[in-house]
Formats: structure tokens, C-alpha cells, sequence
């Protein structure tokens, strides 16, 4: 059959080049044609656009980029209808994919299945109109979305396990341990800024800060996204003892003693880890954002390990809280010998019982494939 896939970010690359190994060895026929990265080009198929070219956050960048973001979604329309896949595949990165999943579903091109569904519960709830219209399938990988979908708008889902904790599984299988930083045998503090030039200049500056007095007993190492150029980060790095390693995020959580992480799919990926962390989200306005957190959003929480425990098990600085004083304070409190740190790892653990040990990958190929053939 032929598979179409749209991922959006770095995140969405790596699910989805699974997803296509495990479509692979249900479907010895599959082809592929995908919006996505590195890794969904080395499974094979042909990559129209990659998502470097896709990934705008926020609403000044999104604005500055709208033509392009326009005619990219134009292109995709396009490329989709003259290639008449079997199934669209849309994995995250709602913004772009719902308007995907109307343009496909309105010309009855073919069904419309949703790999990681978009985060509703959060923001943007109103969106579950449109799921409801144009998505045919939603399989999920967070266990509290049944619920949320099934209980709360009679929505239907497939629950396929944590595609995260099976990665991280597997690569301690095959790597172990974690890489050595410049050859020395410090413990390591990790910086994850997230995955986006604006969240690397929102969150990297205070981390540094919070972590210049830990230096002398630390390695502090930045994992740099796959999406973005090291040269990005040396305006950030000049004048600290910060190293930066690229493309190795998985190696350096491997090796980390306490980890700040800006909210994400990376929180997960350092829980699963056992890495004790502190998730730090500055954001614009923080007092407005601090009021819209505590009285407008749905969630009470922004990392998915408080979502999945439903209890904060790690410490979130978001909005009014985020400040160097506070992130320097909490990652003291998860250090070696602080008074939250072996709490935390005890938690760990409750997320990792309740995502359970299912491949998500290969459970989603399975029902997608089943779903085709009837």
C-alpha cells in the first residue's frame, strides 16, 4: 500500500520513521512519500519537504512566515491528491495537519488516520470538531487521552503505548552507556532547550546562568537539537564553561546526573532515563501566561510526566515562576545528596508502570494495516 506521512519537528521524525520500519515488516509492498527528517528519509520513500523547513512557533514567526507556511501546505495538498495514497498518516503538528486532514477528507481522497494525536487537552479544545470530521483514526500514546476522548467527546481511540519509553528501552539495549564530554570524568548536568530557535533564546540564557556556579564540580553540556545549526548556540555558549554536543541527546541523558529540560517530548525521554530534572518554560507576559496556566488552560500541568502521573512529580517553572534564582534552587533540591531527588526517582517509576511496555510502533502498523484491509 502507499503511506503518506506529515511530521513536523525532530520529535515527529523519530515516531514516525518507526512507524514506517514497522508499516515495512507488516507490508513487504509499502511505499512512502512524507513531509519529515533524516530519519524518515533513511527508512526510505521519497521526502518531498523536510521539516526544517515547517517547524515555526510562536505567533510573531508564524506571521512573518505565513506565505511560505501557505504554500508549503499548497504544495502538500497537491502532491497528495496526484499521488492518491492508500492512507494519510499525520503525525503531531496540528497547525499544519488538521488543515491537511479537511483538504483530504473533503475530496475523499482517501482515509485520514492521526499518530500522535494532537494535544487538545491542553489548548485548543475546540479543534475536536474538526478531528471528528476529518480524522478517520486517532492513535494515541499517552494513557490518559482515553479518557479525555472517549469518556469526555465520545471519540473513539486506539491506545498504542509510549513509542518514548520503548525508544529509550531500546537504545539502552544497543548503547548502555552514555557518551564521555571532552574526555572527562566530571558528572554531567544536562541542558535540553528545546527543539526551536525561539525556545533556545527564551530558555538556554537562564540555564546557563542558573548552572555557572556548578561548573568547578560539573560538566554542564547542551544537547543541540537535530533541527538546529551548532553555530546557532555560540552566541549562548561565549563566556561560559558550557559545551554543547550535537545530535546525542539520548548518549548524554544516558550519563547525566540532573537534567533542566524545557518542556516537551524531552521531559518524558529524561524521566525515562532516570534522570531527576526541572522543567523550565519561560514564556512572554509571564504574568498574563501565569493566570491563562491557573484559570484557562484545561491541564494543570505542562510536562507530560505530571500529565501521565497526574500529581507533579517533577518541578515546573513556567510563566511568573521561571527565573534563575528558581531553576538554580530546584536543581539544587535534585542533586546528589538534595532532599528531592531520590523522591523523584521513586516516581519515575509510576510513569513508567503506567505507559506500560507495548511497541507503539508496531501495534499502530498492525491496526492501521487491519483498518486498510476491511
Amino acid at each position: 500500500m502507499k503511506y503518506y506521512l506529515i511530521a513536523g519537528e525532530a520529535s515527529g521524525d523519530l515516531h514516525a520513521s518507526h512507524l514506517m520500519q514497522a508499516l515495512k515488516r507488516c507490508d513487504e509492498k509499502a511505499e512512502f512519500r512524507f513531509f519529515g527528517g533524516d530519519l524518515m528519509s533513511a527508512v526510505g520513500g521519497h521526502r518531498v519537504k523536510h521539516y526544517r523547513e515547517l517547524a515555526y512557533m510562536g505567533f510573531v514567526p508564524v506571521l512573518l512566515h505565513l506565505p511560505t507556511i501557505l504554500r508549503n501546505m499548497k504544495m502538500c495538498k497537491q502532491d497528495i491528491s496526484q499521488w492518491r495514497p492508500d492512507v494519510v498518516i499525520l503525525v503531531d503538528y496540528p497547525g499544519f495537519n488538521l488543515d491537511i486532514a479537511k483538504y483530504v477528507k473533503a475530496q475523499r481522497i482517501c482515509p485520514v488516520y492521526y499518530y500522535i494525536s494532537p494535544k487538545i487537552w491542553a489548548w485548543k479544545e475546540y479543534r475536536i470538531k474538526r478531528i471528528k470530521r476529518d480524522v478517520d483514526e486517532l492513535f494515541s500514546i499517552l494513557p490518559f487521552e482515553v479518557d479525555f476522548f472517549e469518556q469526555k467527546h465520545h471519540y473513539p481511540i486506539h491506545y498504542v503505548g509510549n513509542p518514548t519509553a520503548q525508544e529509550v528501552k531500546e537504545w539502552l539495549m544497543v548503547n548502555g552507556e552514555g557518551l564521555t564530554v571532552n574526555g572527562e570524568s566530571k558528572p554531567v548536568i544536562a541542558l535540553l532547550a528545546g527543539s526551536r530557535k525561539q525556545e533556545i533564546k527564551d530558555n538556554l540564557p537562564a540555564m546557563i546562568a542558573a548552572t555557572a556556579h556548578l561548573t568547578d564540580r560539573y560538566d554542564v553540556v547542551v544537547a543541540g537539537a537535530p533541527s538546529i545549526d551548532s553555530e546557532y548556540y555560540t552566541q549562548f555558549l561565549q563566556g561560559s564553561k558550557v559545551h554543547l554536543v550535537m545530535n546525542e541527546t539520548y548518549a548524554l541523558l544516558a550519563q547525566s546526573t540532573a537534567a533542566l529540560v524545557t518542556s516537551g517530548t524531552a521531559t518524558l525521554e529524561t524521566c525515562m532515563f532516570r534522570v531527576p530534572q526541572v522543567v523550565c518554560y519561560e514564556t512572554p507576559l509571564p504574568q498574563l501566561i501565569g493566570f491563562l496556566k491557573r484559570h484557562v488552560l484545561s491541564v494543570r500541568y505542562v510536562s507530560l510526566v505530571n500529565l501521565i502521573a497526574d500529581r507533579e512529580v517533577v518541578r515546573e517553572l513556567v510563566a511568573e515562576t521561571f527565573s534563575v534564582d528558581n531553576i538554580r534552587k530546584e536543581l539544587e533540591a535534585i542533586l546528589p545528596g538534595g532532599a528531592q531527588r531520590e523522591q523523584m526517582l521513586r516516581d519515575y517509576d509510576e510513569v513508567h508502570q503506567r505507559l506500560g511496555d507495548s511497541q507503539a510502533a508496531d501495534c499502530a502498523a498492525k491496526q492501521m494495516i487491519e483498518l486498510l484491509n476491511q
